[in-house]
């Protein structure tokens, strides 16, 4: 480092040692928290100070969180649950369908036009598919079971093919699945769910039984494992016949065939589907950019669709939230100018004391940010309420992210800090002079 010589002396450059500059940052690190500290303790008993008024401040962001956090907390629980029990096709499994998802009633009435999905369709797609590890047929009709002097009401006769346990991931509970015996010889015996079972057969093994659909009677050769419900609708009333004698005791005309594909894996899902579409557009002699005839439907169609519904839900439940902190924070504005006015003296005296402007600016948005962020806790415990009681009394799906808690009280403090910069600016440029001479 160099050195200029002035009148004959040297200037010197000052080294500061290390120890005394790391004194010296931890010495104003120490005083910024004593004075952030002071400001915070301030600040709550200057709330303290005026419990009702603070309380009844606060209404606008205590709704507005709790709103936030239960309208979160609903989404992703339907999320989870849509996922889990009406789109969960199974395991990397897609659907060869007539119709899909139809969204409009002009494409209701052109989907009426596609052609029927065929049994011959289907063992062309099992028959020919090289991506696909298994391909499942199935068929179905809502009717009238009974066993005895017991009767249900809407259970759905499903006839399927042998591999559709497998490809649906269902779980025996009793007994054993359909077998390609009994799809070989039209075998009249059935695969029962758990609510059959427990309405036809409470105190007995329900194998070996017989249950009775319409005219038709099948003997019971197993029993699966409850699924639930979906939406309030039981997904456990269910008998499943080989597709052969469905076919022979109830196929009708207007019936189709349902195909289950199931990929080896998750990756090979696009190819497989390409697959299944490409063999289905030969076989239907389709132009290259004529449109498909069928559908093919996986779980991220549905969840897609879903998505789409509650993203419109999630922006009106946004906005409301937006309305209720807009509200809460104009409300926490004018509490705090209120507050400004009403302790025009103190300003003066702790300005005459030696506080700075940034001092007074400080306690006063340290005062509205503790305001919001109270509300903000008050609204974080009552949607857990919320939660609670809807969970208790009706059994509806919500999931309460953490995320969605940290969010809304961020939005809560920031709420109080952009809404207190006015009144505490305004604090800040009272003339001290002018302060003290307050009465008020």
């Amino acid at each position: 480092m160099g050195v200029t010589p002035i009148d004959g002396f040297v200037a010197v450059p000052r080294l500061i040692p290390p120890a005394v500059d790391a004194a010296g940052r931890l010495g104003r690190f120490r005083r910024a928290a004593v004075t952030l500290g002071e400001t915070l303790r301030l600040a709550i008993d200057a709330l303290r100070s005026h419990k009702l008024r603070s309380f009844l401040t606060l209404l606008g962001v205590i709704l507005a969180v709790a709103a936030l956090i239960t309208v979160m907390s609903a989404v992703v629980g339907l999320n989870t649950y849509v996922a889990d029990r009406v789109a969960n096709l199974g395991a990397n499994v897609f659907l060869v369908h007539r119709f899909g998802i139809i969204t409009s009633y002009d494409a209701w009435i052109k989907a009426q036009k596609r052609p029927l999905i065929t049994l011959d369709e289907f063992e062309r797609l099992r028959d020919n598919m090289q991506t696909a590890k298994a391909v499942a047929g199935e068929e179905d009709r809502n009717v009238s079971t009974r066993s005895g002097d017991q009767m249900l009401e809407g259970t759905s006769v499903q006839g399927v093919t042998p591999n559709f346990a497998d490809v649906r991931n269902l779980t025996v509970e009793q007994g054993r699945f359909l077998t390609p015996a009994d799809e070989e010889h039209h075998s009249e015996v059935a695969f029962i769910g758990a609510d059959l079972a427990k309405k036809f057969f409470p105190n007995a093994d329900p194998v070996g039984k017989s249950v009775r659909a319409e005219t038709h009677s099948y003997q019971v050769i197993g029993v699966a494992q409850a699924i639930g419900t979906a939406f309030g609708r039981s997904q456990d009333n269910f008998m499943m016949i080989p597709l052969s004698a469905y076919r022979k005791g109830w196929h009708r005309q207007s019936d189709w065939v349902t195909v289950f594909v199931q990929a080896p894996y998750a990756e090979m899902m696009p190819a497989t589907e390409d697959e299944a579409r490409m063999l289905m557009r030969a076989w239907r002699h389709l132009a290259f950019n004529a449109p498909d005839n069928f559908a093919i439907l996986g779980s991220d169609s549905v969840m897609s669709l879903w998505h789409q519904l509650m993203g419109n839900i999630e922006f009106m439940a946004m906005a409301l939230v937006s309305v209720f902190l807009v509200v809460g924070g104009i409300v926490i504005m004018n509490i705090m100018l209120a507050s400004v006015t009403e302790r025009t003296r103190e300003i003066g005296i702790r300005r005459s004391l030696g506080a700075r402007k940034n001092h007074i600016l400080l306690q006063f948005m340290a005062e509205s940010a503790v305001l919001a962020a109270a509300g903000g806790l008050i609204g974080i415990g009552l949607a857990y309420g919320v939660i609670w009681l809807v969970k208790v009394t009706i059994s509806f799906p919500m999931t309460t992210p953490m995320s969605a808690v940290i969010l809304s009280l961020l939005l809560a403090t920031g709420v109080g800090l952009f809404f207190g910069i006015y009144p505490a600016m305004r604090a800040a440029r009272l003339d001290p002079i002018e302060a003290l001479r307050s009465e008020a």
